[in-house]
C-alpha cells in the first residue's frame, strides 16, 4: 500500500488494522498475517532493545534505528511512535524529517512532558501546556515535506472534555488523526464525541476496555486507524517465560508448554532461500 493510499484510507476512515512491532522479525510476522500496517510501539521497543519500561530511557535515535529497520523488512506502511518528539517544538522539526527519511507512513506524537511514562503503567502522567502542544504539532506539520505522512497527535489527559478541547486545537494545528489514551474515555459513546468534536477519524490503541469491550463495527465507527499495540509483545513474552522455565529446570526441550516453530519453516520464513538464489546469482567466483 502506497503511502497516498494509507492516507486516504485513514482519513476517509476505511478503517486501517495494524498490531504493535517491537523489533523487526515481529514486524515481519505481522505483515505475514494479514494485517493492514505495523505500528512500532514504544512499549515494545523500549522492552525488547534495552528490557527497561516505557518511559522514553531510548534515545531518538535508538527508535529511528528500528523504525528504519522495519520499513526495509516489510511492505505494508509502518507507522512509528515517536513518543514526546524528543524535546521541544524544534527537536520536534528534526524528530520529523528523520523519520520521514526512514520511510514511515505516520508518526504519532503525545502531548506528555518529556521523558514520557506510560499512561497504562503509572497514574497522573504530566502533560505540557496545550499552547505548547499546539506549537509541536504546528513545527511537525512545517518540517513534514511528503504531505501523505500523516500526523497523529496523541493527547494523555484523562478529562473528557479537556481531550476534546485538546483534539479541536491538535487538529486546527494541522494534526491529521487524533490518538485518545484509554483511560479517558470510558465508552464508545465517549469516543464518538470525540470523533464528532475534532471532526478527523481517531487511532485507537486497543487496549484495556476498549480490548475486551468494543467490537470491530464499534471501532470502524470511529477510527481510520486501529491498533492491537501490545499483543505481539505479550504473546512472545508468555511463550519465552513458560518455556524457559521448563527448559532450565529439566535441561530438555521434550516437554515444553508451548509449542515452538519448525526450523525449517522459520528458515523460509525470514529468506535463507532468497538470499542462497542471490548468491548463487552474484557470487560467482565462489
Amino acid at each position: 500500500m502506497a503511502s497516498s493510499e494509507f492516507r486516504a484510507r485513514v482519513v476517509n476512515q476505511k478503517t486501517v488494522w495494524s498490531a504493535g512491532a517491537y523489533d523487526t522479525l515481529s514486524a515481519r510476522f505481522i505483515e505475514a498475517a494479514g494485517f493492514d500496517a505495523v505500528m512500532t510501539s514504544g512499549f515494545g521497543v523500549s522492552a525488547s532493545l534495552l528490557g527497561q519500561p516505557d518511559a522514553e530511557l531510548y534515545t531518538m535515535s535508538e527508535n529511528l534505528g528500528v523504525a528504519r529497520n522495519v520499513v526495509a523488512a516489510v511492505r505494508v506502511p509502518v507507522v512509528a511512535d515517536i513518543d514526546t518528539g524528543y524535546g521541544n517544538a524544534i527537536n520536534v522539526m528534526r524528530t520529523i524529517r528523520e523519520f520521514e527519511a526512514a520511510g514511515v507512513s505516520a508518526v504519532i506524537m503525545e502531548d506528555q512532558i518529556a521523558p514520557k511514562r506510560c499512561p497504562i503503567c503509572v497514574a497522573g502522567v504530566e502533560v505540557i501546556d496545550k499552547d505548547e502542544a499546539v506549537a509541536k504539532i504546528q513545527a511537525a506539520v512545517a518540517a513534514r515535506r511528503n504531505p501523505d505522512m500523516l500526523i497523529i497527535a496523541r493527547t494523555d489527559v484523562v478529562d473528557e472534555a479537556e481531550a476534546i478541547d485538546r483534539a479541536k486545537a491538535y487538529v486546527a494545528a494541522g494534526a491529521d488523526v487524533i490518538q485518545p489514551i484509554s483511560k479517558c474515555f470510558k465508552s464508545i459513546e465517549g469516543l464518538r464525541a470525540l470523533r464528532e468534536g475534532c471532526g478527523v477519524p481517531l487511532s485507537l490503541q486497543i487496549l484495556g476496555w476498549l480490548e475486551k469491550n468494543l467490537s470491530r463495527q464499534e471501532v470502524e465507527s470511529v477510527a481510520g486507524m486501529a491498533t492491537f499495540a501490545l499483543v505481539p509483545l505479550m504473546t512472545v513474552a508468555a511463550a519465552l517465560r513458560e518455556n524457559l522455565a521448563v527448559l532450565a529446570a529439566e535441561k530438555s526441550s521434550r516437554n515444553l508448554p508451548r509449542p515452538v516453530m519448525a526450523h525449517d519453516p522459520f528458515v523460509d520464513f525470514i529468506g535463507f532461500g532468497e538470499v542462497e538464489e542471490l548468491q548463487k546469482k552474484y557470487l560467482r567466483s565462489r
